[in-house]
């Protein structure tokens, strides 16, 4: 029991303040409006952050990969597993969204308020596909990009920064140290902020219920269920297929041998850092070489959350759905599976990436920072699932390397 609260103690703690908030807000309607100073000043608080903790992380994580360039065949196939199974995971949270909408029912007139003051208005009928494909990933000045607002260009000019710095070599040593020091120290000032975020979105939940109505909360249960039914689809039913491609029968089987302990210790713990030694150990007892799995589950425990991508699925929609945006045209679909993958995909090989793939999804679609909230307790509320679905697929993506390094045969070579 003190292992499970210690686990899950600050997700507990956040959902009881948010409800708390929700309830207080449906009580006193329009009233709760004097709270939302407070949920004001925490929201300030983390946007103060992070342009800083943008520099500094993603940078910092690009500057120190060169040592990868090693990695060969290996790591080609990893780019390629983690790719497809996360447009995979994609594409599966669309298909689930369509056919249950969890704002379906949700009428959008309710939030014109909120949309007027959330909603940037660009003008993209007079720009022409190109341009506004330039506007979206540059500015075209330097200090533009000290705005969250730009936050697309920002991530694209510290990966450039980044690669620059490895590509320097050991004359840029003192810049990768710089980068590697600031996202520490912008990691322990987010920390530092988050302890207020029980009480900062309490009290902002609180006005937006008090405003909207409690309406929303129904949403918030929509998308639960939705993402438990996806998670459970995913995990049985798509891993199994995975195992199947990496070795037929035999992989399955062996798969789901081992596949528990993985699962737990994801479960329990809501951490894919945490679970990198349960995974080694079941990577290795399902066949996989050592040094496969020794690069697969670490570098996937970063950068390979189909989990995640699902979640930046279901945040996305979310959104659309609340503010009476199209979800079903080819171009929204196309939209909403790229973003999703960088927000789940991408943005995983980030310190505080969650935040940071939350802001993005507001910046490229022109939503008002303000919003963050809104989409950041989605995140909160699909934790455990998604860490499951982050953690054990990795397992299941070591097979599949090591089915396009090793050959077809290799795990009758390796369990026999």
């Amino acid at each position: 029991m003190k292992s499970f609260w210690k686990n899950y103690k600050s997700s507990i703690i956040l959902i009881l303040a948010i409800i708390l908030g929700g309830i207080v807000g449906a009580i006193m309607g329009a009233k709760a409006a004097i709270f939302k100073p407070v949920g004001d000043l925490f929201l300030n608080l983390l946007f103060m952050t992070l342009v800083p903790l943008v520099f500094f992380s993603v940078t910092s994580a690009i500057s120190n990969m060169g040592e990868m360039k090693r990695l060969g065949k290996i790591l080609k196939n990893i780019v390629l597993v983690f790719a497809m199974t996360a447009i995979i995971s994609s594409i599966i949270g669309i298909i689930g969204v369509i056919i249950m909408n969890p704002t379906k029912g949700l009428n959008p007139d309710m939030f014109a308020n909120l949309m007027q003051s959330s909603v940037e208005k660009v003008d993209t009928e007079k720009v022409g596909l190109l341009q506004q494909l330039v506007n979206t990933v540059t500015v075209s000045d330097f200090k533009d990009l000290l705005s969250k607002a730009n936050m697309l260009q920002l991530i694209i000019f510290s990966i450039l920064v980044g690669i620059a710095t490895a590509m320097a070599g050991e004359i840029a040593k003192p810049i990768a140290t710089f980068t590697q020091a600031g996202a520490a120290v912008m990691m322990k000032l987010v920390n530092l902020i988050m302890k207020l975020a029980p009480i900062g979105l309490g009290c902002y939940f609180a006005s937006v219920i008090g405003e909207l109505g409690p309406q929303i909360l129904s949403g918030y249960a929509k998308v639960f269920v939705l993402y438990i039914i996806l998670a459970a689809i995913c995990y049985a039913g798509i891993f199994t297929l995975y195992a199947y491609i990496a070795g037929g029968k035999q992989g399955v089987e062996v798969f789901w041998k081992n596949a528990i302990a993985p699962t737990v210790t994801a479960l329990a713990t809501c951490s894919s850092a945490a679970s990198i030694p349960v995974n080694l150990d079941a990577s290795k007892k399902m066949g996989v070489p050592n040094d496969i799995a020794e690069t697969v589950i670490p570098l996937g425990a970063n950068i390979h959350k189909d989990g995640s991508v699902i979640g930046g699925v279901l945040k996305i929609t979310f959104l659309f759905g609340l503010f009476g945006r199209d979800i079903t045209s080819i171009s929204a679909i196309i939209s909403i599976v790229s973003v999703s993958f960088l927000v789940g995909a991408v943005m995983g090989a980030i310190p505080g990436g969650g935040m940071m793939g939350e802001m993005l999804i507001l910046s490229v679609y022109g939503f008002s920072p303000e919003v963050l909230p809104i989409i950041a307790v989605i995140s909160t509320i699909i934790d455990a699932p998604a860490t499951v679905l982050n953690s054990t697929g990795n397992t299941v993506c070591s097979m599949m390397v090591a089915r396009l390094v090793e050959g077809k045969e290799w795990m009758k070579t390796k369990l026999s």
